[in-house]
């Protein structure tokens, strides 16, 4: 039986770090003797805030220590903020804890987004303190993760988000006329115009390829450093979404401890404010599509932190959401073992453009098949209509819509299959290879996955972009011959879906997806600095020598 203690607080406490920098905590406890074990939630948006404060008070009630602490630079602690720099801070706060009277030596860290970054950044500098972790909503590799997604910049996410976090405080963003500021040209000067002046944002433009810049936050090649285990939370409509997936896989696999190995993964219908809702974007999932994770967590806390034995690790370290069916299911890996790779084909007469095109998808090989052509004018992109997005759903929505007006676009091609005559679930990572040329020196290449119901509702699965001059490295980028055939390999996130009965596939393919991502200006100029934009004539190929596919992973059914 769970004892509940009243709690008593201590507030902003100053903890000192490295370099004489001190940060401040509110550390919550149970009113009570002894030594307790502790959550740690480090976060820049204030750890003054009610649902932190709800949180922490009822780890407290039932036997945890809690401390929320403000990240360097922000609120009430000293020092100059810059993201994803949080790794030696979190080692420093975590051997303070480790040292004071009301601790018994175990840590565990909670939090989604920024806070689940804190602690991936952390976890590699292996304090002896750091027990667990449960970080939701996040990436380990901030260029492919979140700042350039095959090579293509994030524009709304980091325009939005910089702009709420470039300062001590929170910043309002919600007068900004965003149809506009985000089309402004030079992009680097694109924070400059919409009022601040973010030193990490121009950082970001000068380091649009992998360099050392990412190579030193990239958390994924620390996986063996990593001993403590996390329970992942993500969401199939999360702009972390696929990363989240590599992140369990990587302690899974490559994790320094046995703990580490026995990590865990839960992701259901939902974008990046995890289980707040039964209806993500247009489609209402059901009750049951909501989880309550922070009692799954304290679950996971009360075993690595309390050792009571609950028997969680000996449960699937996999717990997926497969929609279309709308039920949860346990797994032991990922991608699936039982997964059959299904290549199927992009077809047409030479007319896929908009919905209404000959565009057709099947698993036969192309034969002898006249190309698809459209012009992608930089200066008329292809409009975001949900999918993975983050974090001001005002401005852009995220999750399941309608994706039939971007459809209607002669820039955008849709290849669609026959109607089901069975239901097939397609659950996995997704995969395009394109075989294109553009007649610009750079360009990019977007694709979609599309369920298409007898009504002709097209709900959106995942999408994807690539940058041509980074389809061979994204340390080394190459600009393109004009007109000449390339393939394209495009990861267009993960799913896990039943298309059923009746319904049909349709795979968009087009050159932009904006604002959630910028508009490759097509010069092939040094990014960033480039006001100039011109038009790409695309070509789109589907025969015995260039055979476009789209691989899905296809579950058997029973």
């Amino acid at each position: 039986m769970t004892t509940h203690y009243p709690v008593a607080m201590q507030l902003n406490v100053k903890v000192p770090m490295r370099d004489g920098v001190q940060l401040s905590a509110d550390i919550y406890l149970p009113q009570t003797a002894g030594a307790f074990p502790t959550v740690l939630m480090r976060t820049p948006y204030s750890n003054n805030t009610d649902p932190l404060i709800e949180k922490a008070r009822r780890l407290a009630n039932v036997g945890y220590a809690c401390v929320l602490q403000d990240c360097r630079g922000r609120w009430d602690s000293d020092g100059d903020y810059y993201p994803f720099r949080e790794g030696e801070d979190g080692y420093d706060t975590q051997q303070w804890i480790g040292s004071q009277t009301w601790s018994n030596g175990k840590i565990g860290m909670a939090g989604g987004s920024y806070l689940g970054a804190v602690q991936w950044q952390s976890a590699p500098h292996r304090s002896p303190f750091l027990t667990c972790m449960a970080p939701r909503v996040i990436c380990c590799d901030y260029y492919d993760g979140l700042v350039y997604p095959g090579g293509a910049f994030q524009l709304n996410v980091l325009m939005t988000w910089g702009m709420r976090t470039n300062s001590r405080t929170g910043q309002s963003i919600d007068f900004h006329n965003w149809t506009e500021a985000l089309r402004v040209l030079p992009i680097s000067s694109m924070d400059e115009l919409a009022g601040r002046n973010l030193a990490f944002w121009k950082d970001w433009i000068e380091h649009p390829a992998y360099d050392d810049y990412w190579e030193a936050i990239n958390d994924e090649k620390r996986w063996s450093d990593i001993v403590a285990p996390a329970l992942n939370m993500g969401g199939w409509y999360d702009l972390y979404a696929q990363h989240t997936f590599r992140a369990f896989n990587g302690l899974r696999l490559q994790g320094g401890s046995e703990a580490a190995r026995q990590s865990q993964l839960i992701v259901g219908p939902w974008p990046h404010a995890l289980s707040a809702s039964p209806r993500t974007g247009d489609v209402d999932f059901g009750a049951h599509s909501m989880v309550d994770l922070d009692a799954l967590e304290l679950r996971w806390f009360d075993y690595w932190l309390k050792e009571i034995d609950n028997g969680i690790v000996k449960e699937a370290p996999l717990r997926l959401f497969i929609m279309g069916d709308n039920v949860w299911r346990d797994e032991w890996e990922w991608p699936l073992a039982r997964t059959d790779w299904q290549k199927w084909h992009l077809h047409s007469h030479g007319s896929a453009n908009t919905l209404r095109g000959d565009g057709t998808l099947h698993p036969d090989s192309p034969e002898a098949e006249a190309s698809d052509h459209f012009i992608y004018d930089p200066d008329y992109p292809v409009q975001t209509a949900g999918g993975n997005n983050c974090c001001s759903p005002h401005i852009i929505p995220w999750g399941p819509y309608d994706q039939r007006a971007v459809e209607m676009r002669q820039d955008v091609l849709c290849y669609t299959s026959a109607p089901l005559p069975e239901p097939l679930e397609v659950t996995g990572p997704i995969q395009v290879v394109l075989y294109a040329a553009s007649d610009a020196p750079d360009t990019d290449w977007t694709a979609k996955l599309v369920d298409v119901s007898p009504t002709g509702y097209a709900k959106n699965l995942c999408d994807g972009i690539l940058r041509a001059r980074y389809r061979e490295s994204f340390a080394h980028p190459t600009l393109l011959q004009p007109n000449r055939v390339y393939q394209y390999t495009i990861d267009v996130g993960v799913t896990g879906n039943v298309f059923r009965k009746g319904h049909r596939l349709r795979l968009e393919i087009s050159s932009s997806n904006f604002p959630r991502f910028d508009r490759n200006p097509n010069t092939g100029h040094a990014y960033g600095s480039d006001a100039a934009l011109r038009c790409a004539a695309q070509t789109v190929y589907h025969s015995q020598a260039y055979p476009s596919h789209i691989l899905l992973p296809v579950i058997p059914g029973k």
